[in-house]
This record gives C-alpha cells, sequence and structure tokens, in this order.
C-alpha cells in the first residue's frame, strides 16, 4: 500500500533518519516511536506528502487516501463542531446532491422507453449503492458515535469552535479524521489531549479500523492495546519489528544481548586464532595451516551491535520537610467562571506523604483545583486551607506560559533559585540533559520535551513536601517517564498527579479521585482499582515461554599412548579431523549469527528458540573441539622431539 525506500532526512546540522526501507501494508498496526527529536513526526509528514525528504522515494498505491492528525492544527475555528465533523462527508455529500439532481431529472422527463432515460435510472441505481457505501445513510449517527465517543456532549455539536479550548479542538480534529476514514491513518500524539476514557474508547475504534495505521505516542499502554508493529528511530537508524512495544522492548534486549555475547565470542575466538598463528607463524610444517588460520581471520565479518540511545535524565527529589499530619483541607470548596459552574461544594483533604491522581474529563475541574491548591487561582467559595508547614512544587501542563519565552534555559533557573542553589545550577542543568550551549537557549525555541525537562529540573530548585503535577508527561518520551516515576515512587512528600497514562500512574498513587460532573469519586489504591471498576478492564499480559533447556555436551576422551610413530600418526590424524570439523562448525555458527541477526526472525518465536539453542550448542562443541585440539598440538610436540 506504502513504500518507503532509502528515505533519508538531512537537516544539515543533524541528520534525522537514513535509508530507512519499510512497507505499509492494510491491517496493518505500527507504532513509531523514538525518542524526543528522533524525526517520528517527521517522518509522518513525508509519508503523508506534506514534506519531502533529502533523498529517497516514497511510493503509493493508486487512488489509497491518507489522513494526518499533525500537532499543528489546521481547523476552520469560524465552523461548529458538527461542521467540522461533516467535512469528512464531503464525498458523500456530493453524492447526496447528484442523487437529488438525478431524481429530479427523471421526475420531470417522460421518454421512459428511450436508452437515455435508462442511463439516468442506472446513474441514479449507482450513486445511491456509492452513497451507502460511503456511510450516507448512517453518517448523522457516526458524527454523534465518534464525538461523544471522544468526549463532547450533545449540547457542545452544535458549538462554534471558538468556544473551545486548544486541547477540545483537537479532539474535534481528531473525530474528522476517524470519520473520513482514510486507507492509512497517520496520528500524531493522538492521546495528548485526551482523558482515559476517551483514550479507551480510541483503542477499541482502532482495534476495530480496517485501514493501516501509524501512530506516535509516548503511551505504552495505548500502543500495547493497538499495534502490531513496532518501527523504532534511534540514532538515525530504523529498527521494524512485529510486535506490540513492550514485546518489542523484550525482543530488542534479547537481541542486544545476542549481538554482545556474539561479539564477545568473535573477539575471543580471534584471540585464540591469533595466539595460534603467534605460536606456529616461523614453524616451517604449520605453513600451509598458519595461512589458512589468517585467511580465517580475515574473512571474519565484525559483529555489529545496535547503537541504542541510552541517555535519559537522571536526579532525585531531595528529603521532603517534615509538614503537619494534614497538608491539605478542601471545605465546600466552589469555583465559577460567570455563569459556568466548574467544582460544587467540593471537601478534599489530603495527608503528609499521601499520594493521589486526579483522573477524569478535560473541563471536569482537576487542573482548576490543582492551581487552587497551589495557589495559583482563587476560589469563588468556601474554603481552602494549607497545613503547617506545607510547601508546595506546582508542575503546570502548558510549560510555556510558566517559564517565559524570552528567558534563557539558565536564566529561568537562575531567577527561581534561592541563593544557596545557585552555585549548583549548571550541574542540576547536566541531570536534565542541558549541557554546552543548551543552557543558553531561549525558552521559546526549545522543544515540548525540553520544556518539560525544565520545569521539572526548576521543581528541585526549593524545597517542597507537597508536589502538584499537571500532566507531567505529556511531552517526555518513554525512558524520561520511566526516570520521573521512579523519582516520584521515592520521594517522600505529599503528591498530587493530574494525568491521563495509565501505565505511569501504575503503582504510582495510594488513592484516585475520579471528577465525574461536579464530584468526587474515590477510590483506594492506584489506577487498576478504577479500571477494573469499568465494564471493560485491560486483558491481562500473555505469561512468558520459558526457553528450552540445552541438552549436556560429552566431554572429549583423552587419547591412550601407544609407540611413538603410531602415536605421531594417531595424533596429526586427529588434529586434522579436528580441523575439518571445526571448520564445517565455524561455517555453521557464521551462519546462525547472520540469521539470529535478521529482526524477520522475531515474528516466529519457535524458529528463534531453535536456532539460539543450535547455535549455543555448536558454540559449545567448538569451544571443547579447541580445547582437544590445543592438547592435541602439545602431545604432538611431545612425541616429536
Amino acid at each position: 500500500m506504502i513504500s518507503l525506500t532509502n528515505v533519508t532526512m538531512d537537516l544539515g546540522v543533524r541528520m534525522l533518519f537514513s535509508n530507512v526501507t519499510f512497507l505499509v501494508q492494510r491491517g496493518d498496526r505500527i507504532g513509531l516511536v523514538g525518542r524526543n527529536g528522533a524525526g517520528k513526526s517527521t517522518l509522518l509528514h513525508i509519508i503523508s506528502g506534506e514534506r519531502n525528504a533529502s533523498s529517497g522515494h516514497v511510493g503509493k498505491q493508486n487512488g489509497i487516501s491518507l489522513g494526518l492528525l499533525s500537532q499543528d492544527l489546521t481547523l476552520d475555528l469560524e465552523s461548529t463542531l458538527r461542521e467540522t465533523a461533516m467535512q469528512a462527508f464531503v464525498e458523500v455529500l456530493i453524492l447526496h446532491d447528484r442523487i437529488e439532481a438525478l431524481q429530479k431529472e427523471l421526475v420531470e422527463r417522460t421518454d421512459y422507453e428511450t436508452d437515455s432515460y435508462m442511463e439516468v435510472v442506472q446513474d441514479l441505481t449507482d450513486s445511491n449503492d456509492m452513497y451507502e457505501r460511503k456511510g450516507g445513510n448512517t453518517m448523522h449517527a457516526d458524527i454523534e458515535r465518534v464525538l461523544t465517543g471522544l468526549g463532547f456532549e450533545q449540547i457542545d455539536l452544535d458549538k462554534n469552535l471558538t468556544e473551545f479550548s486548544g486541547g477540545w479542538q483537537m479532539r474535534a480534529e481528531l473525530g474528522r479524521l476517524l470519520l473520513q476514514r482514510p486507507d492509512c491513518l497517520l496520528l500524531d500524539e493522538p492521546t495528548n489531549h485526551l482523558d482515559i476514557d476517551s483514550v479507551r474508547w480510541l483503542e477499541d475504534f482502532l482495534r476495530n479500523y480496517d485501514g493501516a495505521i501509524i501512530l506516535v505516542s509516548h503511551d505504552r499502554t495505548f500502543l500495547d492495546n493497538v499495534t502490531n508493529r513496532t518501527i523504532e528511530i534511534t540514532r538515525s537508524r530504523v529498527y521494524d519489528i512485529p510486535a506490540s512495544y513492550s514485546d518489542y522492548e523484550e525482543i530488542r534486549a534479547e537481541r542486544l544481548d545476542q549481538q554482545k555475547a556474539a561479539h564477545v565470542h568473535q573477539q575471543r575466538e580471534r584471540e585464540r586464532v591469533q595466539k595460534w598463528v603467534d605460536r606456529f607463524r616461523y614453524k616451517a610444517t604449520f605453513a600451509t595451516r598458519v595461512q589458512s588460520r589468517i585467511k580465517h581471520l580475515q574473512r571474519m565479518e565484525e559483529v555489529e551491535i545496535d547503537d541504542v540511545d541510552g541517555s535519559s535524565m537522571q536526579f532525585k527529589f531531595p528529603p521532603a520537610p517534615r509538614s503537619g499530619r494534614v497538608v491539605v483541607d478542601c471545605v465546600d470548596l466552589q469555583k465559577h467562571y460567570g455563569p459556568k459552574h466548574v467544582l460544587r461544594n467540593i471537601n478534599f483533604a489530603m495527608e503528609r506523604q499521601e499520594k493521589v491522581a486526579f483522573i477524569g474529563k478535560n473541563g471536569e475541574g482537576k487542573t482548576t483545583l490543582a492551581k487552587i491548591i497551589a495557589g495559583l487561582e482563587p476560589a469563588t467559595g468556601g474554603e481552602c486551607n494549607i497545613g503547617y508547614n506545607t510547601m508546595v512544587g506546582y508542575y503546570a501542563q502548558h510549560q510555556a506560559d510558566m517559564l517565559g519565552g524570552h528567558n534563557s534555559v539558565y536564566e529561568v533557573m537562575e531567577q527561581a533559585a534561592p541563593p544557596e542553589m545557585r552555585p549548583r545550577i549548571r550541574a542540576l542543568l547536566g541531570a536534565f540533559l542541558f549541557s554546552g550551549d543548551d543552557i543558553n537557549k531561549k525558552v521559546s525555541v526549545l522543544s515540548g520535551g525540553e520544556k518539560s525537562r525544565l520545569a521539572l529540573a526548576r521543581l528541585l530548585l526549593q524545597p517542597t513536601n507537597l508536589l502538584i503535577l499537571d500532566e507531567p508527561t505529556n511531552h517526555l518520551d518513554m525512558l524520561s517517564k520511566e526516570v520521573l516515576k521512579q523519582a516520584l515512587m521515592k520521594y517522600d512528600g505529599a503528591m498530587i498527579v493530574v494525568s491521563h497514562d495509565r501505565d505511569f500512574l501504575d503503582t504510582l498513587t495510594d488513592k484516585v479521585i475520579a471528577f465525574r460532573k461536579g464530584e468526587l469519586i474515590e477510590y483506594v489504591g492506584d489506577i487498576d482499582v478504577y479500571l477494573q471498576s469499568l465494564s471493560q478492564p485491560p486483558p491481562p499480559a500473555p505469561k512468558p515461554v520459558p526457553a528450552p533447556s540445552l541438552p549436556p555436551v560429552e566431554k572429549a576422551k583423552k587419547p591412550g599412548t601407544p609407540t611413538a610413530e603410531k602415536e605421531r600418526k594417531r595424533i596429526e590424524k586427529r588434529i586434522t579431523e579436528i580441523e575439518a570439523k571445526t571448520s564445517d562448525l565455524e561455517k555453521t555458527q557464521h551462519e546462525l549469527e547472520n540469521q539470529l541477526a535478521q529482526p524477520e526472525l522475531y515474528k516466529d518465536p519457535d524458529t528463534q528458540k531453535r536456532l539460539m539453542s543450535e547455535y549455543e550448542a555448536i558454540k559449545r562443541e567448538v569451544s571443547r573441539l579447541t580445547d582437544e585440539w590445543e592438547l592435541c598440538q602439545e602431545q604432538l610436540e611431545g612425541v616429536t622431539t
């Protein structure tokens, strides 16, 4: 359906990716993953045709349709939500007008028996069939189904898009794209502005989608539930494995271990052969064998080890100063913006070291309550009391608004740092991957991931015992999210985290607070407790299949000791046999190494395990024969001297 051949993107100062080659078939569910800045979004734009690659070719099947969800909105904000959704049915609306015109023509004509009249009848029949196939009879129901699945209410359908926030406008764009049903969906971070319920609805929709899907996401659970193939961009190279993301990680780790083991074995083999060559180089009786071994060394192809980008943030939160038992206590809290009531009579309290997750639809008041507790937003009514010696650290969902675009990275840190922390600013920035000239970059030119890292670094400048984090993972890659999660799990203060990332929330909190139509519903435990309360809990992870054990290898028997001449001939014969057998085994071993390095192998676990067993058995046999060969050489020297 879509083919990429040697696609390269060179930005001049930096190579994003080189010689990318892969095929996209109908039914593929591809997770495009990699670190921030690796080129994932760029590759989506190249596939869609909105951007040209530096070199290479993107081929597309004739008549194929593609739909791209970009991070940059292209909506007509003067349209209503319903009108935006209707844009997905342009062809259907054209067909509708044509059907009406044909019907009108048939009513007005009286030449019922003519060929031209029958042609109009046939045209009308074909148009009606096409109208039905393209969803004309169900388009209004489909619009409501998709938009409500993405979190909109019935009363929202006829609102102008300007009445919605940027996150809801992105949902409208996603809805229009899903209703369009292109042959290939290209989705760039589709879950960034969705709540957990909408993400789960989107998962179901994409699982049943009959076209191909290529999606960029840092949401591990979403990737695992939707994709069946993973393509990773790392250090300008691309790795393509037919597996969901978590399975891909295991396969990649196993493959890396195999490559490292093969590399170590090859280096040992080189050293062993080189030692033998050095030992017998100047003995005339060994000249032929020495040359054979030298050629064997020259023929060895270097075992390559995948170049994996393992750079990540390295930090931990400082110990939290001791606070009173209750860190926050909200009593009959209310918040409204004009006639819109967001929070009504909210009663909420947290104790020292308690960790709580806020979940719910956008607009239900999660961020509003977080800001009120952080002292950034006044309540309209009721009370929000902060406990004795409670020190609040706040991480904003929209970092650009909080950091100041005209300041440099260093200036942002310097302005927030107390005098005693200023000497440590450079070291702290280095721990968050800002080094060298990076610290002089203006905030306005930073990527979303860089702004997130900077905001996290700034949190460490002041002591806190109540952390409030609003969507902290939105712009972080997988590795950075895991580092943040581990740091938060070790944090000994209280914490409120607003998030829809199920993998990030897993085991992180003691309590979940669900915001539902002005009410707070409490679930004791982590996010799994909440998910289990819903009608469709996620499927359990498959149990790993144990690898088969290898058969024991018999040890070589030590040869006997007859007369010297017979012994010399017997030893020389055995040496020749060992060398011939070792040569054959080394060829087979090299062939197996090549097979094990092929990504396609990992779609067939049984074959992979069988080849690994063969490889390990051959490696042991070569090692045994090598030991016997060296023993024979020592015996031969003793007989001939």
